[in-house]
């Protein structure tokens, strides 16, 4: 695949919002505009985001089918205790359909632990408290030596969606979401750069969380933050994913695996639960300074 095409590839989804966004304002300006030089230039904005989406489009399909993968990066899991696995690549890949925000390889882990459970999907309020979550308030770690290049933290935890019609709504509520890019999908998030170039992000943490700043050197096992809620978020839990590049709205996703976990009944070692399947993770230090 040329370099061209890996490039345009790369910026698709910021192609695609900007021509939506063009497409939108060319025509309600031309609704409101007198008839003009101003008007005939703005008349040609919905035109010019066609053509940016056929070819983010035309890029997107073909490219998708030639990007390369490599074997898994073995990582420390974000979270120690019983978690299941929701939107795994150990299922699917992508795993939340789409390669979008460098989620090809991400993974969600929902809180189960064994003297409490998750609140039923359907049952109660349709939007419950996020704080009804046992994931919620949960420590999350680093997932990597490395340094810290992103960190957002103000992002309110909403109430979870509890019901088909709370889910409906998120997904509106997503839409326009997606119109202020990657961090108001993933919420309040923490980015580290490893030793070896991967970035680990970690995400939908709880505002007010994060225990680390831009520039800081963590150690895997490290806390740097808490499960919330915010983002675009059915309910607490922690999204994880690894990536090329810094930014979710160039980044491509890396294949993961977490170290020294236990799926289901099996012994701890290297792995990665499936959609439903449980995965249990002993308290361990840090790693040490090298």
């Amino acid at each position: 695949m040329s370099v061209a095409v890996m490039a345009l590839y790369r910026v698709r989804t910021p192609l695609l919002l900007g021509s939506a966004v063009t497409i939108l304002a060319g025509t309600l300006l031309s609704l409101v505009l007198p008839s003009g030089a101003v008007a005939s230039v703005v008349a040609l904005l919905p035109l010019v985001g066609l053509v940016g989406m056929l070819a983010a489009f035309l890029v997107a399909l073909p490219a998708s089918r030639h990007l390369q993968v490599g074997e898994p990066v073995v990582v420390r899991s974000p979270v120690v205790g019983r978690w299941a696995a929701l939107n795994s690549p150990a299922t699917k890949v992508p795993s939340h359909g789409v390669r979008a925000y460098g989620q090809a390889y991400a993974i969600d882990l929902v809180h189960e632990p064994d003297d409490g459970a998750r609140p039923e999907f359907g049952a109660g309020a349709a939007m419950r408290d996020a704080t009804e979550y046992p994931a919620f308030g949960q420590d999350v770690r680093a997932m990597v030596d490395g340094v810290v290049v992103t960190v957002h933290d103000r992002q309110r935890d909403h109430r979870a969606r509890s019901s088909t019609a709370a889910v409906v709504y998120m997904m509106v509520e997503g839409m326009l979401r997606e119109l202020g890019g990657p961090r108001f999908i993933v919420g309040n998030h923490v980015v580290v750069r490893s030793d070896d170039g991967v970035f680990a992000l970690v995400a939908h943490l709880q505002r007010g969380s994060v225990t680390v700043r831009e520039g800081d050197r963590v150690r895997a096992g490290q806390r740097v933050g808490s499960c919330g809620n915010s983002g675009n978020s059915s309910e607490p839990h922690v999204h994880a994913q690894l990536m090329d590049r810094r930014s979710a709205w160039t980044g491509q996703g890396v294949p993961l695996a977490f170290a020294d976990v236990a799926v289901e009944e099996g012994d701890p070692g290297v792995g990665l639960p499936a959609d439903g399947e449980r995965m249990t993770v002993a308290q361990q230090a840090p790693s040490p300074d090298r």
